[in-house]
């Protein structure tokens, strides 16, 4: 197979961007170039995740130019899963703004902002150094400060604001942070640097840049304490870009964690990541907390993000094999099943008109396939077995007993109690109950919306259920993480 192929989960979604706008005032070839776009990236996706499988790591050297000095993209087992499991949740997204999105917005880029958003994450995800790391940062952000205005309401420009200048503050950092590594060790090249990095032993100046890293990556991931921006940011924008961010933004950032610190950074794990599991047990605390605060439903889902990036950075923390390999699985729950709440969030906005939850009840009783549907979800994102949660949480707890952090295993698992407390809140105050239904749309309108929800349902009933089909390629992402030597000889070739 001609390795040419792993550039095109980048490609495919950024010449689809540009060419949506050149057709920005013809609503039906927006929707239909986007819809192909993504359908045709989804079946790239699944013959990599395929390939992979089959034959292992395979990488690009772009132009030519040999690693380490060259662009390379690198499809691992975890890389190209992430990125099939995010073709996926555009594809849903998008079928839900094809009924939200009206020509209004639509002709001011509204799809092309999301092919270029795709075109970030997936490069973000493949990319094999550090420098096109933050170019692909850079494409996803750009993308996504177009996305949390469009429609230009008041808190939408009010957390842009805010959202930009945090960002900006984040990139500033995020080239620093690569000049000093620069500086240190003469390369970029992420499987290069696994190898300066190991070469320099541990030194205070590698410890204190891993750091800088840890803060740029945690701004992304919404980790305590970097998380401030997060609950405002995503709740000014629509459901559907709000379960683009939800699901991918943060995802990326956790991504980028897990890749150095399992890859570059591993010369004083008992600093490194002991530090990170602390981080990741407190950004728990405060997500659970949030999101048993609040009375708005979209809040407590934003907090309940929090919560996920916790679970997954503690599992990545235990440099285990069931640790590793359940963050692996997690991640992968946790973006299907966040995009799939912030739909249903969306559904129940267009039904009542708010998220307030004391401002409706009873919605069960008028559309009982919209109830239930949440009420399956939120047991999934508790965790409840043999929903898609389950088994990557308790592989995450497991790893985190056999390293002896026993008080922090112990607080992860306590999190599926309160997080499954936060959402049955929703599902009790929301659903059951008195009748009150502020009518926005006929029942027949909103009902055209399930299928996208339906879809991820779907999905993450698979992941859940399927757990047998699926843990081979889980097993195989994992061991990538646990053995940075598998991913050095794929892109060296030594």
């Amino acid at each position: 197979m001609n390795n040419n192929i792993i550039i095109l989960p980048i490609i495919i979604p950024m010449i689809t961007a540009v060419l949506l706008i050149f057709f920005n005032k013809q609503e039906k070839v927006q929707k239909y170039l986007s819809a192909v776009s993504s359908v045709i990236n989804i079946g790239i996706s699944v013959f990599l995740v395929h390939y992979v499988h089959t034959n292992g790591i395979i990488s690009l050297e772009v132009g030519d130019w040999k690693a380490p000095f060259g662009i390379v993209l690198v499809a691992d087992m975890y890389a190209i899963l992430l990125v099939l499991t995010a073709n996926i949740i555009v594809f849903a997204c998008l079928l839900f703004s094809y009924k939200i999105v009206d020509y209004n917005r639509s002709k001011f880029f509204y799809y092309s902002g999301v092919m270029f958003l795709l075109t970030g994450v997936s490069g973000a995800f493949l990319t094999g150094d550090l420098f096109n790391l933050f170019v692909f940062y850079e494409v996803m952000l750009m993308s996504s400060y177009f996305l949390i205005v469009h429609g230009n309401s008041k808190p939408q420009l009010r957390e842009t604001i805010k959202y930009i200048l945090v960002n900006v503050i984040s990139s500033a950092l995020f080239v620093i942070s690569v000049a000093f590594l620069y500086a240190v060790t003469g390369t970029l090249n992420m499987a290069d640097l696994s190898l300066r990095v190991a070469e320099l032993g541990s030194s205070g100046i590698i410890a204190a840049i891993s750091i800088m890293y840890l803060i740029v990556f945690g701004l992304k991931g919404a980790i305590f304490p970097l998380f401030f921006w997060m609950p405002g940011s995503y709740q000014a924008p629509p459901a559907a870009v709000t379960a683009l961010f939800g699901a991918l933004l943060t995802k990326v950032g956790v991504y980028s964690i897990t890749r150095v610190f399992t890859l570059i950074f591993l010369q004083d794990i008992a600093f490194t990541h002991t530090f990170i599991a602390w981080l990741a047990v407190l950004t728990i605390i405060f997500g659970v907390i949030g999101a048993i605060s609040f009375s708005d439903i979209k809040q407590i889902v934003i907090y309940n993000i929090l919560t996920g990036v916790g679970v997954i950075l503690f599992g990545v923390s235990t440099m285990t094999e069931s640790g590793l390999e359940g963050s692996v699985y997690y991640m992968i729950h946790d973006m299907i099943i966040k995009g799939l709440l912030f739909l249903l969030v969306g559904i129940v906005f267009s039904i009542t008109g708010t998220t307030n939850l004391d401002k409706f009840s009873g919605l069960i009783k008028k559309y009982p396939t919209l109830g239930w549907m949440f009420f399956i979800a939120a047991l999934a994102l508790a965790g409840i077995p043999p929903l898609s949660g389950f088994i990557g949480k308790l592989k995450i707890v497991q790893g985190g007993f056999e390293q002896g952090e026993f008080v922090l295993a112990f607080a992860v698992l306590l999190s599926s109690l309160l997080v499954l407390y936060s959402v049955m809140k929703i599902f009790i105050n929301g659903f059951w109950g008195e009748e009150k239904i502020p009518q926005v749309r006929k029942t027949s309108q909103v009902k055209s919306l399930y299928v996208p929800a339906v879809f991820l349902l779907a999905l993450s009933l698979f992941y859940g259920l399927g757990t047998e089909f699926i843990s081979s390629y889980i097993k195989q992402a994992e061991q990538v993480l646990l053995s940075p030597d598998l991913y050095i000889e794929a892109v060296l070739k030594e």
